[in-house]
């Protein structure tokens, strides 16, 4: 049994605790939350630290497959552009590939994940995630534009799923986009994902999207006839509208994340409001480094959107690392509270992941994991660029 104590305890179940006391088990489960009302009395069993103590962060959107792509890709070219590179700049051996993934899941850990929704279009991270001290949702996720190939693609990700059940892991099968997804793929993995509990797709990441999608022409269609999955003179058969797809091609199954949403407006948010279980992923780097814009988080909040954090991977990101995305968010939404940009890494992932009972909040009986974030200004309660994070528990 351990008892900690900081400046602050974010429990994510009320007010942040001044100087509360946090019980643990040998096993990591809460036993304990003391309110001492700010006047903590010496106590020799206490471990006391100056910073402010958060359960484990849930990362929301991650690939992991992709760790070896560091620097592989330039920043601030756009979707399109950064597509049309990635196709080729991603083949690599497979031992490069885990060994990457490998050392990305460590500090990954280090820096304060418990749990990681990772998109996976291969098996080359499962032998990482058996011995990962992280806990992994794998999403199994699907492209396919070609209507012709539509079974053969939907089969290629039935024989994924069924390597990550024989491995023993927790996956949903997932659609990549709205973009790059035939209507008869759509159609045939909604009735494949009819049982799902969480799905994710990615999401008006890009202004090209909307132009592909309503008249068939922009940076997105350009790459398409470019690396010919498309024909010059003919038209994919896509879902015409992102809203659209949510609400009529997506399995209504359980919960669903929305990721990137730099693009995202009124009126696609409005018309979504009638989904149930919806989240709403930022992965600000992310945005930064390839469409250089950010997500509208004012408008998210104000419209009582559920937000959720990820990392995307290092072909879009220097470090994996949610912290480092917290801290972005603040520096370009500087009104937002501390405690709210928590909640979005912590507890609101933990419930788009279905996991809220076990984690994502610091309550008797549960098991989150617990960090100590330090070498922060407490006065106005903002991270610094100096601020830091390490595991207590």
């Amino acid at each position: 049994m351990r008892h900690f104590s900081a400046q602050y305890v974010f429990t994510n179940e009320g007010a942040p605790l001044k100087r509360g006391i946090v019980s643990v088990s040998d096993e990591g489960i809460i036993t304990g939350i003391h309110d001492s009302g700010g006047d903590l009395a010496e106590k020799r069993s206490v471990e006391f630290y100056n910073g402010i103590i958060v359960p484990g962060f849930i990362n929301c959107h991650c690939h992991l497959e992709l760790s070896h792509m560091k620097n592989a890709i330039p920043p601030g070219i756009g979707l399109a552009e950064f597509l049309r590179i990635f196709r080729n700049a991603r083949m690599a051996p497979t031992d490069t590939i885990t060994g990457a993934a490998r050392i990305a899941d460590e500090e990954m850990y280090l820096g304060g994940t418990e749990m990681c929704a990772d998109i996976c279009n291969t098996n080359h991270t499962f032998s990482v995630k058996k011995q990962s001290r992280i806990r992994y949702k794998n999403f199994l996720e699907v492209f396919g534009i070609d209507s012709e190939k539509a079974e053969k693609r939907l089969d290629e990700i039935k024989h994924l799923a069924a390597e990550a059940e024989a491995a023993g892991f927790e996956y949903s099968i997932v659609p990549h986009a709205v973009y790059s997804i035939s209507l008869k793929l759509f159609r045939l993995l909604h009735a494949e994902t009819a049982t799902n509990r969480v799905t994710s797709v990615h999401f008006m990441e890009t202004e090209a999207e909307k132009q592909l999608l309503e008249k068939s022409e922009g940076p997105l269609m350009d790459s398409y006839r470019e690396s010919e999955l498309v024909t010059e003179g003919s038209d994919p058969d896509l879902v015409r509208d992102h809203a659209e797809a949510v609400l009529e091609y997506i399995t209504a199954s359980g919960n669903l994340i929305l990721v990137h949403n730099t693009f995202a407006d009124k009126n696609t948010i409005d018309r979504l409001k009638s989904r149930d279980n919806l989240f709403w992923c930022l992965c600000p780097k992310a945005n930064l480094y390839i469409e250089k814009h950010l997500p509208p988080l004012g408008l998210l909040m104000k419209e009582n959107c559920r937000i959720v954090i990820g990392t995307d991977s290092y072909a879009s990101n220097d470090r994996l690392d949610i912290l480092d995305e917290i801290r972005t968010l603040q520096q370009h939404f500087p009104s937002v509270p501390l405690d709210d940009l928590i909640r979005f890494a912590t507890i609101n992932g933990a419930e788009a992941l279905g996991e809220q009972e076990m984690t994502g909040s610091i309550k008797i009986g549960k098991k989150p994991g617990l960090l100590l974030i330090k070498d922060l200004d407490f006065a106005g309660l903002k991270l610094l660029p100096e601020t830091n994070v390490r595991r207590l528990v």
